[in-house]
């Protein structure tokens, strides 16, 4: 009987796009198959899909892997699961054990920073469980690439893009409005820079060389920013975080009136936001170390009939469709950047309009379900 094992730490109620992930992972493979789920305190409130819910401490790290390798045992051992899936490369040695002990299939969904992380430890102990998984299921393109080249078989790699929510109707007119003029942005030209403020996502550099580009050809354009430094994100020494970096460096440059920070925002605000801006920038920058595995914001965006424009690294040109829900750019070209924006505000958001939800309904969460249970050999959803 099909029935599968999720061990994770990334569920809701802790935010971010890991852990949306994983919610709609239970609830696409739950329209077919039982799924019970090894995951983090509080998630059990959130999974009304799941047949059964062991939930862990999530700090430290060394207490989750204790709890959820204790969670997993037993619960294999009740329920007899076929598959036991990794929703992160982080989980790959509880799930490869926990499957051997049932004679399940080991299956792991990677990020790219779960393939890329520079940690000797998590290089020598974790990747070998994550070569041996029976199914590695790669969230884009360039992390299928990362895989195979940190020894996992080609013929075990499998490219399923992250979902999306696809608005099933046009955002209330009078909201937005409402919207808009609530945040000052009646009457100017916005560009909208979603997500975690960390150095991999570009923005201190974006103000630095693009956005002075901009203003130079419209001195009242806003840079919208909606998110907050990561928890991990300020250094150490007392060293600031990216926020204020920005903040700092505007004022330096004199344009603090370009910019507006709103840390993050509710679902409907953010829907708002982005049916009243006029371009989604997503400056992602190569870094060391670490790696944008996919680019799930220029999904969302383009759900919404917004264009964005990106720099072409780590799997981000999977999520673009160039010249048809936005552009990629050169990594680094400011100026490409720059032109690329120009070029969208120049023809107006409604040019792109229709290409960005065709594009967008690709990565429905329906077809990341069917994508899933296919790379798993699971049964088609009734």
């Amino acid at each position: 009987m099909e029935r599968v094992l999720l061990v994770t730490r990334n569920l809701p109620p802790l935010r971010g796009g890991m852990e949306r992930l994983n919610l709609h992972l239970v609830h696409e493979l739950a329209l077919g198959i039982p799924v019970d789920v090894v995951g983090p305190r509080g998630s059990d409130i959130v999974l009304s899909a799941a047949s059964r819910v062991v939930t862990c401490t999530l700090k430290p790290l060394w207490r989750f892997f204790a709890e959820s390798l204790v969670g997993s045992l037993r619960l294999a051992r009740s329920v007899r699961p076929s598959h036991v899936l990794a929703g992160s490369g982080l989980c790959a040695p509880i799930v490869w054990l926990t499957s051997r002990m049932v004679g399940a299939r080991a299956v792991v969904y990677v990020h790219g920073l779960d393939i890329v992380t520079e940690s000797p430890i998590y290089r020598l102990l974790w990747l070998p469980f994550i070569r041996r998984c029976d199914v590695c299921i790669a969230n884009s393109a360039n992390t299928a690439g990362l895989a195979r080249e940190a020894g996992v078989l080609a013929d075990r790699i499998h490219i399923v893009h992250p979902g999306v929510m696809i608005p099933t109707a046009p955002p209330d007119t009078d909201a937005v409005e409402a919207f808009r003029a609530s945040r000052g942005w009646t009457g100017r030209r916005v560009l909208l820079c979603v997500g975690r403020l960390t150095e991999r996502k570009g923005l201190l550099d974006f103000v630095t060389d693009v956005l002075p580009r901009l203003l130079a050809d419209d001195p009242s354009l806003l840079l919208a920013v909606v998110g907050n430094d990561a928890p991990d994100a300020l250094k150490q020494g007392g060293r600031q975080g990216i926020r204020d970096a920005v903040n700092q460096h505007a004022v330096a440059m004199g344009f603090q009136g370009n910019i507006a920070m709103y840390g993050e925002l509710p679902d409907e605000a953010l829907s708002c936001a982005y049916a009243a801006a006029d371009v989604a920038v997503f400056p992602v920058k190569a870094t060391q170390g670490d790696v944008e595995g996919f680019g799930m914001v220029a999904i969302e965006a383009a759900a919404h009939g917004l264009p964005t424009v990106a720099y072409a690294v780590g799997g981000v040109p999977d999520a673009i469709a160039d010249g048809i829900s936005g552009f990629l750019v050169p990594a680094g070209d400011a100026e490409a950047f720059a032109g690329a924006v120009k070029n969208i505000l120049a023809s107006g958001r409604s040019a792109f309009t229709d290409g960005c939800k065709a594009f967008a309904t690709r990565f429905a969460w329906a077809r990341f379900g069917a994508g899933i249970r296919r790379a798993m050999e699971l049964s088609d959803a009734d």
